[in-house]
């Protein structure tokens, strides 16, 4: 099972729903709280290019936020990932 890691801030609706799918599902997961990280910040927007939180890793697959997690996990996609 690959690891899964969610980028989040303390602030962010979206990162709590993105956790409560996450554990509603039993999948373990890493928050890295990037509230008050500007290095990491910048780090997130070259590595996928967004500014917005959550951004979901899995593996070393940026998959995207909540709205992306969900529709994975809708089609199967997500545990196809998780498990490949």
């Amino acid at each position: 099972m690959k690891d899964i890691r969610l980028y989040s801030t303390r602030y962010c609706g979206y990162c709590v729903m993105a956790k409560r799918l996450l554990t509603s599902l039993e999948l373990p997961f890493e928050e890295i709280d990037v509230s008050s990280d500007h290095e990491k910040r910048i780090w997130l927007l070259g590595a996928t290019g967004q500014r917005t939180v959550p951004q979901i890793f899995v593996g070393d697959k940026s998959i995207g936020g909540y709205t992306e997690l969900a529709a994975m996990n809708r089609s199967g996609e997500l545990s196809a990932l998780i498990e490949a």
